[in-house]
């Protein structure tokens, strides 16, 4: 499939309709579970966010989904290919940018890919060169030296080394980090062009804004994926009902509130706090008492988002090195 293609329903050329086709896939750090029988599907052409907090591995999935760490158990194919067995293929078809930048600031911009275009041992290097510049918008610094760019512009040329190749999937281990909000968005405007030619994109993110422009989402916490689907879908599986209360002194309020009945969790949202639970009728029971007892409360009926639905699931998860390490003693 070209990198030009256009989305289809339809299988690729070596007979793949899914980019990613994982199941049961697990894997250990001594006694650390570190993957814990994830199972997922990407989409060809889908924008796949990957969430969880920091050491939940997500990094360990992406790598093991694209054949660059061999599962303990588990199996499935990355753009029809065995994870396992096939992996020189996959890596052939696959661009992987990573969180840190790891190219070199001593070279030009220019001098960086064509460096990148070398090791693909690519042929028509200069024209692949000047076409990646041109469409990642980085021709006029051609000649910068990349340790000169800030951090907006070396995601740009991460992204197009990632691109040199014309692969068909692109993981991306939280590219975004650390970059101002205008070039987060660019970036993303990049991405969904990029998905709309029929490139797959599996990205992990911190970002709830992010997480909100993926087509699917996957939350994974402490080696578990506790949750998958579209933004809705997601929010939807958990339930909750969330309420924002506005008042004088929220932090004590939110610390009071937590031993209350219905009240699963309360956080801190501007001037407002968000009080969440599974229980509606309760919590709004709650809440009304609440505000009848204080004339400086206001309670508001919220939808509940992303953000609160994370969360709960987070607040609800067993870090799994804390379990680990609690077998070893």
């Amino acid at each position: 499939m070209s990198a030009a293609d256009s989305v289809t329903g339809s299988a690729g050329p070596n007979g793949y309709s899914h980019a990613i086709d994982v199941k049961g896939l697990n894997k250990h750090f001594g006694a650390k579970h570190v993957v814990n029988n994830v199972s997922l599907r990407v989409q060809r052409g889908e924008i796949f966010g990957f969430l969880g907090p920091n050491g939940s591995g997500k990094t360990t999935c992406i790598r093991m989904m694209c054949g660059l760490l061999t599962p303990d158990s588990g199996s499935g194919t990355c753009l029809g290919y065995d994870i396992v067995r096939e992996s020189a293929q996959i890596k052939r078809r696959v661009g992987y940018m990573t969180q840190r930048f790891s190219y070199w600031e001593d070279l030009t911009i220019r001098e960086n890919l064509d460096f990148v275009a070398r090791m693909y041992e690519m042929k028509n290097r200069r024209e692949a060169v000047d076409r990646a510049l041109e469409q990642l918008g980085l021709a006029g610094r051609a000649q910068q030296l990349a340790g000169a760019l800030s951090g907006g512009w070396k995601q740009r040329l991460a992204l197009a080394a990632c691109m040199l190749h014309e692969p068909e999937l692109l993981l991306l281990d939280e590219p975004t980090a650390g970059v101002d909000p205008s070039a987060r968005r660019d970036f993303w405007e990049e991405l969904h062009r990029l998905a709309a030619r029929g490139i797959s994109v599996l990205v992990s993110t911190h970002y709830m804004d992010e997480a909100e422009r993926c087509h699917k989402l996957a939350y994974i916490a402490y080696g578990k994926l506790l949750a998958q689907g579209t933004s809705k879908e997601v929010i939807e599986s958990q339930a909750l009902a969330t309420w924002a209360v506005y008042g004088d002194n929220l932090v004590e309020l939110g610390e009071r509130l937590r031993q209350s009945p219905g009240v699963e969790q309360t956080v801190a949202f501007g001037s407002s706090l968000h009080v969440s639970g599974p229980d509606r009728p309760e919590l709004h029971t709650t809440l009304e008492q609440l505000a009848a007892s204080d004339s400086n409360l206001r309670i508001e009926r919220q939808e509940t988002g992303l953000e609160d639905v994370f969360i709960y699931m987070m607040s609800r998860s067993t870090d799994n090195y804390t379990a680990s390490a609690g077998k070893e003693t």
